[in-house]
Protein backbone atom coordinates (compact mmCIF):
# COMPACT_ATOMS: atom_id res chain seq x y z
CA UNK A 1 0.00 0.00 0.00
CA UNK A 2 1.49 3.45 -1.10
CA UNK A 3 1.79 5.90 1.68
CA UNK A 4 2.08 9.68 2.30
CA UNK A 5 5.96 9.97 1.88
CA UNK A 6 6.09 7.53 -1.33
CA UNK A 7 7.21 9.07 -4.63
CA UNK A 8 4.30 9.97 -7.00
CA UNK A 9 4.25 10.55 -10.61
CA UNK A 10 1.37 12.89 -12.44
CA UNK A 11 1.70 13.15 -15.63
CA UNK A 12 5.58 14.89 -16.52
CA UNK A 13 5.78 16.15 -12.46
CA UNK A 14 8.08 13.35 -10.92
CA UNK A 15 7.15 14.49 -6.54
CA UNK A 16 9.11 13.03 -3.81
CA UNK A 17 6.29 12.63 -1.80
CA UNK A 18 2.53 12.47 -1.87
CA UNK A 19 1.90 15.74 0.15
CA UNK A 20 0.76 18.65 -1.65
CA UNK A 21 0.31 22.41 -0.87
CA UNK A 22 -3.07 23.97 -1.89
CA UNK A 23 -3.29 26.93 -3.24
CA UNK A 24 -2.89 29.85 -0.70
CA UNK A 25 -4.11 33.31 -1.28
CA UNK A 26 -2.24 35.98 0.81
CA UNK A 27 -2.39 39.30 -1.20
CA UNK A 28 1.41 40.29 -0.64
CA UNK A 29 1.81 41.14 -3.88
CA UNK A 30 1.48 45.09 -4.46
CA UNK A 31 1.03 45.53 -8.68
CA UNK A 32 0.25 41.97 -8.97
CA UNK A 33 4.03 41.46 -8.66
CA UNK A 34 5.42 38.53 -6.77
CA UNK A 35 7.71 39.92 -4.11
CA UNK A 36 11.62 38.36 -3.03
CA UNK A 37 9.73 37.58 0.38
CA UNK A 38 7.22 35.22 -1.70
CA UNK A 39 10.65 33.14 -2.75
CA UNK A 40 11.21 32.46 0.71
CA UNK A 41 7.68 31.68 1.86
CA UNK A 42 7.66 29.01 -1.07
CA UNK A 43 10.95 27.58 -1.07
CA UNK A 44 10.55 27.25 2.98
CA UNK A 45 7.74 24.56 2.01
CA UNK A 46 9.70 22.91 -1.09
CA UNK A 47 10.07 19.84 0.99
CA UNK A 48 6.08 19.14 -0.43
CA UNK A 49 5.83 17.01 -3.31
CA UNK A 50 4.08 19.41 -4.79
CA UNK A 51 3.74 23.15 -4.33
CA UNK A 52 0.54 24.79 -5.74
CA UNK A 53 0.82 28.85 -6.39
CA UNK A 54 -1.51 30.71 -4.55
CA UNK A 55 -4.33 32.08 -8.00
CA UNK A 56 -2.12 33.79 -10.16
CA UNK A 57 -4.56 35.91 -12.27
CA UNK A 58 -4.17 35.62 -16.38
CA UNK A 59 -5.42 39.04 -17.47
CA UNK A 60 -6.38 42.11 -15.31
CA UNK A 61 -9.96 41.64 -15.70
CA UNK A 62 -9.43 37.88 -14.31
CA UNK A 63 -8.37 39.57 -10.81
CA UNK A 64 -10.72 39.59 -8.46
CA UNK A 65 -8.47 40.43 -5.51
CA UNK A 66 -6.11 43.58 -4.32
CA UNK A 67 -2.35 42.38 -4.09
CA UNK A 68 -2.61 39.18 -5.86
CA UNK A 69 -0.44 38.36 -8.33
CA UNK A 70 -0.41 37.84 -12.07
CA UNK A 71 0.97 36.21 -14.95
CA UNK A 72 0.11 38.84 -17.94
CA UNK A 73 2.79 41.09 -17.66
CA UNK A 74 6.60 40.89 -18.04
CA UNK A 75 7.51 42.65 -14.50
CA UNK A 76 5.58 39.67 -12.95
CA UNK A 77 7.13 36.92 -14.92
CA UNK A 78 10.38 38.27 -13.90
CA UNK A 79 8.73 38.43 -10.09
CA UNK A 80 7.46 34.49 -10.55
CA UNK A 81 11.44 33.83 -11.80
CA UNK A 82 13.00 34.23 -8.62
CA UNK A 83 9.86 31.96 -6.98
CA UNK A 84 10.41 28.73 -9.16
CA UNK A 85 14.36 28.79 -8.92
CA UNK A 86 14.40 29.12 -5.14
CA UNK A 87 11.81 26.47 -4.54
CA UNK A 88 13.57 24.70 -7.23
CA UNK A 89 16.94 24.80 -5.93
CA UNK A 90 15.44 23.72 -2.77
CA UNK A 91 14.68 20.02 -4.54
CA UNK A 92 10.91 21.28 -5.11
CA UNK A 93 8.63 21.01 -7.20
CA UNK A 94 6.12 24.24 -8.05
CA UNK A 95 2.71 24.79 -10.29
CA UNK A 96 1.17 28.25 -10.88
CA UNK A 97 -2.71 28.36 -10.00
CA UNK A 98 -4.03 29.96 -13.04
CA UNK A 99 -7.62 31.95 -12.63
CA UNK A 100 -9.95 33.90 -13.90
CA UNK A 101 -12.41 35.15 -11.44
CA UNK A 102 -14.89 36.31 -13.19
CA UNK A 103 -17.55 38.26 -11.48
CA UNK A 104 -16.15 37.67 -8.23
CA UNK A 105 -13.97 40.73 -8.13
CA UNK A 106 -14.56 44.73 -7.69
CA UNK A 107 -14.85 48.03 -10.34
CA UNK A 108 -11.51 49.33 -8.74
CA UNK A 109 -9.51 46.78 -10.00
CA UNK A 110 -10.97 46.32 -13.35
CA UNK A 111 -9.55 47.65 -16.19
CA UNK A 112 -11.07 51.57 -16.82
CA UNK A 113 -13.00 50.67 -13.67
CA UNK A 114 -15.57 48.53 -15.57
CA UNK A 115 -18.13 45.86 -14.17
CA UNK A 116 -16.33 42.19 -13.67
CA UNK A 117 -17.40 39.76 -16.33
CA UNK A 118 -19.95 36.41 -15.32
CA UNK A 119 -21.95 34.25 -17.49
CA UNK A 120 -24.50 36.36 -16.55
CA UNK A 121 -24.86 39.09 -14.54
CA UNK A 122 -26.22 37.85 -11.29
CA UNK A 123 -24.36 39.67 -8.57
CA UNK A 124 -22.42 37.04 -6.21
CA UNK A 125 -23.18 37.32 -2.27
CA UNK A 126 -20.12 37.50 -1.75
CA UNK A 127 -16.75 39.94 -0.79
CA UNK A 128 -13.56 41.01 -2.11
CA UNK A 129 -10.27 42.13 -0.74
CA UNK A 130 -9.24 45.69 -1.22
CA UNK A 131 -6.61 47.94 -0.10
CA UNK A 132 -7.05 51.57 0.59
CA UNK A 133 -4.36 54.35 -0.25
CA UNK A 134 -3.40 54.21 3.10
CA UNK A 135 -2.29 50.49 2.45
CA UNK A 136 -4.96 49.18 4.75
CA UNK A 137 -6.68 45.76 3.85
CA UNK A 138 -10.27 45.43 4.11
CA UNK A 139 -13.21 43.20 2.65
CA UNK A 140 -16.32 44.72 0.83
CA UNK A 141 -19.11 43.54 -1.43
CA UNK A 142 -18.34 42.27 -4.83
CA UNK A 143 -19.68 44.36 -7.76
CA UNK A 144 -22.42 43.90 -9.94
CA UNK A 145 -21.22 41.98 -13.38
CA UNK A 146 -22.09 42.05 -16.79
CA UNK A 147 -22.51 39.22 -19.00
CA UNK A 148 -20.13 37.69 -20.90
CA UNK A 149 -20.30 38.37 -25.02
CA UNK A 150 -19.95 34.91 -26.96
CA UNK A 151 -17.23 36.80 -28.96
CA UNK A 152 -15.59 37.96 -26.01
CA UNK A 153 -14.61 34.01 -25.02
CA UNK A 154 -11.83 33.31 -27.75
CA UNK A 155 -10.61 36.21 -26.18
CA UNK A 156 -10.40 34.54 -22.18
CA UNK A 157 -9.50 31.12 -23.46
CA UNK A 158 -6.41 32.96 -25.87
CA UNK A 159 -5.54 34.91 -22.01
CA UNK A 160 -5.14 31.33 -20.18
CA UNK A 161 -2.77 30.31 -23.13
CA UNK A 162 -0.67 32.82 -22.73
CA UNK A 163 -0.72 32.79 -18.83
CA UNK A 164 0.30 29.23 -18.98
CA UNK A 165 2.87 29.96 -21.38
CA UNK A 166 4.62 32.67 -19.27
CA UNK A 167 4.24 30.32 -16.30
CA UNK A 168 6.32 27.68 -18.00
CA UNK A 169 8.81 31.11 -18.96
CA UNK A 170 8.71 31.81 -15.16
CA UNK A 171 10.25 28.40 -14.89
CA UNK A 172 6.87 26.82 -12.99
CA UNK A 173 7.17 23.09 -13.62
CA UNK A 174 3.23 23.25 -15.00
CA UNK A 175 -0.25 24.65 -13.96
CA UNK A 176 -3.38 24.12 -11.98
CA UNK A 177 -6.65 25.69 -13.56
CA UNK A 178 -8.36 27.26 -10.98
CA UNK A 179 -11.58 25.52 -11.76
CA UNK A 180 -13.19 25.76 -8.45
CA UNK A 181 -14.97 27.47 -5.43
CA UNK A 182 -17.53 30.02 -7.34
CA UNK A 183 -14.59 31.68 -9.72
CA UNK A 184 -15.10 31.94 -13.79
CA UNK A 185 -15.02 28.76 -14.87
CA UNK A 186 -17.00 27.70 -11.93
CA UNK A 187 -19.53 30.04 -12.22
CA UNK A 188 -20.42 28.72 -15.94
CA UNK A 189 -20.80 25.21 -14.98
CA UNK A 190 -23.26 26.05 -11.90
CA UNK A 191 -27.34 26.74 -13.11
CA UNK A 192 -27.51 28.82 -9.84
CA UNK A 193 -24.73 31.61 -11.94
CA UNK A 194 -25.33 30.72 -15.34
CA UNK A 195 -28.45 31.41 -16.93
CA UNK A 196 -27.32 31.60 -20.34
CA UNK A 197 -29.62 30.83 -23.29
CA UNK A 198 -26.45 30.03 -26.04
CA UNK A 199 -23.95 27.26 -26.45
CA UNK A 200 -22.93 27.99 -22.74
CA UNK A 201 -25.99 27.52 -20.64
CA UNK A 202 -28.46 25.32 -20.13
CA UNK A 203 -27.60 21.74 -19.90
CA UNK A 204 -24.76 20.42 -18.33
CA UNK A 205 -23.10 19.54 -21.53
CA UNK A 206 -23.19 23.95 -22.84
CA UNK A 207 -22.50 24.52 -19.10
CA UNK A 208 -19.37 22.12 -18.92
CA UNK A 209 -18.05 23.87 -22.23
CA UNK A 210 -16.26 26.50 -20.98
CA UNK A 211 -14.23 24.65 -18.60
CA UNK A 212 -13.29 21.73 -21.74
CA UNK A 213 -12.43 24.55 -23.99
CA UNK A 214 -9.96 26.22 -21.53
CA UNK A 215 -8.57 23.25 -20.60
CA UNK A 216 -7.99 22.44 -24.66
CA UNK A 217 -6.07 26.00 -24.77
CA UNK A 218 -3.80 24.98 -22.00
CA UNK A 219 -2.98 21.96 -22.29
CA UNK A 220 -2.51 22.09 -25.92
CA UNK A 221 -0.55 25.01 -25.39
CA UNK A 222 2.42 22.72 -22.96
CA UNK A 223 1.14 20.00 -22.68
CA UNK A 224 -1.03 17.25 -20.55
CA UNK A 225 0.80 16.31 -18.72
CA UNK A 226 2.09 19.53 -17.00
CA UNK A 227 -1.59 20.72 -16.61
CA UNK A 228 -3.60 19.90 -13.92
CA UNK A 229 -7.18 21.31 -12.41
CA UNK A 230 -8.96 22.04 -9.00
CA UNK A 231 -12.67 21.59 -8.59
CA UNK A 232 -15.34 21.68 -5.76
CA UNK A 233 -18.52 19.74 -6.69
CA UNK A 234 -20.47 20.99 -3.28
CA UNK A 235 -18.55 23.75 -1.93
CA UNK A 236 -21.01 26.87 -2.08
CA UNK A 237 -17.83 29.17 -1.89
CA UNK A 238 -18.79 32.74 -3.69
CA UNK A 239 -22.81 31.82 -3.80
CA UNK A 240 -22.15 29.06 -6.49
CA UNK A 241 -24.67 26.39 -6.20
CA UNK A 242 -26.16 23.66 -8.24
CA UNK A 243 -29.16 21.02 -7.69
CA UNK A 244 -27.55 18.47 -9.56
CA UNK A 245 -23.72 18.02 -8.61
CA UNK A 246 -23.25 14.35 -9.13
CA UNK A 247 -24.14 13.93 -12.74
CA UNK A 248 -22.72 17.65 -13.28
CA UNK A 249 -19.52 16.92 -12.17
CA UNK A 250 -19.23 13.19 -13.43
CA UNK A 251 -19.80 14.88 -16.73
CA UNK A 252 -17.01 17.03 -15.85
CA UNK A 253 -14.67 13.95 -14.90
CA UNK A 254 -15.26 12.36 -18.17
CA UNK A 255 -14.44 15.42 -20.34
CA UNK A 256 -11.62 15.58 -18.33
CA UNK A 257 -10.30 12.37 -18.99
CA UNK A 258 -9.64 12.55 -22.44
CA UNK A 259 -6.51 15.98 -22.16
CA UNK A 260 -4.26 13.70 -20.94
CA UNK A 261 -4.21 16.01 -17.59
CA UNK A 262 -0.82 15.48 -15.08
CA UNK A 263 -3.76 15.78 -12.13
CA UNK A 264 -7.00 16.64 -11.13
CA UNK A 265 -7.00 18.23 -7.58
CA UNK A 266 -10.67 17.94 -5.90
CA UNK A 267 -11.99 19.95 -3.19
CA UNK A 268 -14.53 17.92 -0.78
CA UNK A 269 -17.06 19.64 0.71
CA UNK A 270 -17.59 23.02 1.44
CA UNK A 271 -14.17 25.11 0.75
CA UNK A 272 -12.28 25.77 4.34
CA UNK A 273 -15.70 23.88 6.18
CA UNK A 274 -17.38 21.13 6.81
CA UNK A 275 -16.43 17.86 4.30
CA UNK A 276 -19.89 16.93 4.58
CA UNK A 277 -21.92 20.12 3.76
CA UNK A 278 -24.06 18.11 0.78
CA UNK A 279 -24.71 14.62 -0.05
CA UNK A 280 -21.54 13.49 -2.89
CA UNK A 281 -19.70 10.50 -4.21
CA UNK A 282 -16.58 11.01 -4.55
CA UNK A 283 -15.94 7.51 -5.26
CA UNK A 284 -17.87 7.26 -8.26
CA UNK A 285 -16.46 10.87 -9.00
CA UNK A 286 -12.68 9.61 -9.09
CA UNK A 287 -14.28 6.03 -11.24
CA UNK A 288 -15.90 8.05 -13.87
CA UNK A 289 -12.76 10.05 -14.45
CA UNK A 290 -10.57 6.48 -14.51
CA UNK A 291 -13.77 4.35 -16.51
CA UNK A 292 -13.24 7.12 -19.23
CA UNK A 293 -9.82 7.18 -19.59
CA UNK A 294 -8.11 9.84 -17.08
CA UNK A 295 -4.94 8.71 -15.70
CA UNK A 296 -3.88 11.50 -13.95
CA UNK A 297 -3.00 11.52 -10.46
CA UNK A 298 -5.73 12.13 -7.82
CA UNK A 299 -5.74 14.67 -5.41
CA UNK A 300 -8.35 15.32 -2.35
CA UNK A 301 -8.04 18.42 -0.11
CA UNK A 302 -10.00 20.20 2.29
CA UNK A 303 -10.08 18.74 6.53
CA UNK A 304 -7.34 16.21 5.75
CA UNK A 305 -5.31 15.87 8.94
CA UNK A 306 -2.56 13.37 9.36
CA UNK A 307 -4.61 10.60 9.90
CA UNK A 308 -7.49 10.96 7.39
CA UNK A 309 -4.93 11.76 5.00
CA UNK A 310 -2.94 8.16 5.25
CA UNK A 311 -6.15 6.17 5.12
CA UNK A 312 -7.27 8.11 1.78
CA UNK A 313 -3.79 7.13 0.45
CA UNK A 314 -3.34 3.39 1.61
CA UNK A 315 -7.11 3.20 0.37
CA UNK A 316 -6.67 4.34 -2.97
CA UNK A 317 -8.68 6.71 -2.41
CA UNK A 318 -6.68 9.66 -3.39
CA UNK A 319 -3.06 9.26 -4.51
CA UNK A 320 -1.92 12.11 -3.23
CA UNK A 321 -3.24 14.73 -0.67
CA UNK A 322 -3.04 18.62 -0.52
CA UNK A 323 -3.11 20.72 2.80
CA UNK A 324 -3.50 24.59 3.23
CA UNK A 325 -3.86 26.30 6.24
CA UNK A 326 -1.56 23.69 8.03
CA UNK A 327 1.09 24.60 5.20
CA UNK A 328 0.96 28.49 6.47
CA UNK A 329 1.81 27.68 9.91
CA UNK A 330 3.97 24.44 9.46
CA UNK A 331 6.41 25.04 6.44
CA UNK A 332 8.31 21.99 7.60
CA UNK A 333 5.20 20.13 7.44
CA UNK A 334 6.20 17.34 5.43
CA UNK A 335 8.58 16.61 8.37
CA UNK A 336 5.96 16.88 11.41
CA UNK A 337 3.99 14.49 9.34
CA UNK A 338 6.52 12.26 8.95
CA UNK A 339 7.43 12.03 12.22
CA UNK A 340 3.51 12.82 14.23
CA UNK A 341 5.31 15.68 15.80
CA UNK A 342 3.34 18.82 17.36
CA UNK A 343 1.81 21.05 14.82
CA UNK A 344 2.01 24.88 15.04
CA UNK A 345 -1.48 26.97 14.99
CA UNK A 346 -1.69 29.60 12.68
CA UNK A 347 -2.50 33.28 12.86
CA UNK A 348 -5.89 33.88 10.92
CA UNK A 349 -4.89 37.86 11.29
CA UNK A 350 -1.93 37.63 9.09
CA UNK A 351 -3.52 35.17 6.06
CA UNK A 352 -4.26 38.24 3.94
CA UNK A 353 -2.01 40.88 3.21
CA UNK A 354 0.76 42.34 5.94
CA UNK A 355 4.36 41.74 5.54
CA UNK A 356 6.61 38.92 6.56
CA UNK A 357 4.78 38.21 9.69
CA UNK A 358 2.95 35.30 9.47
CA UNK A 359 4.42 34.54 5.92
CA UNK A 360 8.12 33.59 6.35
CA UNK A 361 8.69 33.41 10.25
CA UNK A 362 7.04 30.68 11.35
CA UNK A 363 8.97 28.39 13.30
CA UNK A 364 10.50 24.73 12.11
CA UNK A 365 11.33 22.07 14.06
CA UNK A 366 15.12 22.21 15.64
Amino acid sequence: MPTLFDPLTAGELQLANRIVMAPLTRNRSPGAVPQPRAATYYAQRATAGLLVSEGVAISQQGQGYADVPGLYAPEQVEGWKRVTAAVHAAGGRIVAQIWHVGRVSHVSLQPDGRAPVAPSAIRANSKTFLVDAGGNGGFVATSEPRALEPAEIPGILDDYRRAARAAIEAGFDGVEIHGANGYLVDQFLRSGSNRRGDGYGGGIENRARLLDEVVAAVAGEIGGGRTGIRISPVTPANDVSDPEPQPLFEHVARALAKHGLAFVHVIEGATGGPRDNLPFDYAALKRAYRDAGGSGAWIANNGYDRALAERAVASGHADAVAFGKLFISNPDLVRRLRENAPLNAWDAKTFYGGGDHGYIDYPTLD
